[in-house]
């Protein structure tokens, strides 16, 4: 797994936490974004209130991803890393879930952590008063904030995990909800660009880094549920491959390697690739020859189903 163009930050439970340029890109927005708001909302020195409120939603992001982490461990599934990137944060496992209730737990324990973080502030500040009322207030809209961006149900966001659990536990189908959360991805980055535009056409002289930020966020989602919905269009067309449906009646040469009749998808394509060849003799589990299968034939029926 590629860890180039990130910065090391250092570890959290032995896993790596790393950032990457874009989220340094995306934290200047938000200081741009937020000072001027604040400048008109009273306070006096807003530009150092930003820098401390966007320095907040990192470690807010932070937090939220240790919570993935927590999960993630205890179900046993092991953590390459941690990355903050350009619209939040990723926790990368080094193993899919087993099961959608694996699935909806570990996606969804980052936002309730958020969430439960920004209600607890925002509790705190309402029983405060002065600046520390206002800082407790700022860190749990924070919270709240990061809470929900990440539900937007979009891959690889966390609402996007819920939506492909949801779609996996109600169908019994992974790849279907991977579907669906693609889906709702794309619907999800249309509506960032309409809201954007939308924005920009209330006041054009001040509006215009809301409609970049809606941009920005709508082409996140796009490419997200983009490579999802490739993703799953994969591993439709690699589980159709299946030795007896696509092998013929031919007597291979002897010296051609084996292949089980009934070998399918991904074990399929791990066995052609240890033994690279044009054909393979076909033999049954007590090794007696069918037929042959032709390399040329799994690359046409991959094809077709890339068709459908």
């Amino acid at each position: 797994m590629s860890t180039s163009g990130t910065i090391r930050l250092g570890r959290v439970w032995s896993v790596p936490v790393r950032v990457r340029p874009g989220a340094v890109l995306m934290g200047i927005v938000l200081v741009a974004l937020f000072a001027p708001r604040l400048a008109d909302a009273g306070f006096t020195r807003p530009w150092v209130v930003a820098v401390l409120a966007v320095a907040s939603l990192y470690v807010s992001v932070l937090l939220h991803e240790v919570a993935h982490v927590a999960a993630a461990r205890h179900f046993g599934l092991p953590v390459h890393s941690v990355t903050l990137h350009l619209l939040g944060g990723e926790t990368l496992l080094e193993s899919d879930s087993a099961t959608a209730r694996q699935e909806l737990v570990t996606a969804i324990s980052g936002p309730v952590a958020s969430a439960v973080v920004g209600l607890a502030a925002l509790g705190a500040g309402a029983a405060a008063s002065g600046s520390n009322a206002a800082v407790l207030t700022t860190l749990g809209w924070i919270n709240v904030l990061v809470a929900g961006i990440n539900m937007l149900p979009a891959l690889p966001l966390d609402g996007g995990r819920v939506v492909r659990a949801l779609g996996w536990a109600v169908t019994g189908r992974e790849r279907t909800g991977i579907v669906v959360a693609g889906w709702s991805g794309r619907l999800a980055g249309l509506a960032s660009f309409g809201l954007g535009g939308w924005l920009f056409l209330q006041d054009r002289r001040t509006a215009w880094i809301d409609l970049a930020l809606c941009t920005v966020v709508g082409l996140f989602l796009w490419a997200g549920s983009t490579q999802s919905l490739r993703i799953a269009d994969r591993a439709a067309r690699v589980e159709r491959l299946h030795v007896r449906r696509m092998f013929d009646s031919s007597r291979p040469e002897p010296d051609w390697p084996h292949l089980d009749v009934d070998l399918r998808g991904d074990a399929l394509l791990r066995a052609m690739s240890q033994q690279p060849a044009e054909a393979y003799a076909v033999v049954d589990e007590d090794g007696e020859v069918l037929g042959t299968l032709r390399t040329r034939t799994v690359n046409r029926v991959y094809r077709v189903g890339a068709r459908r």
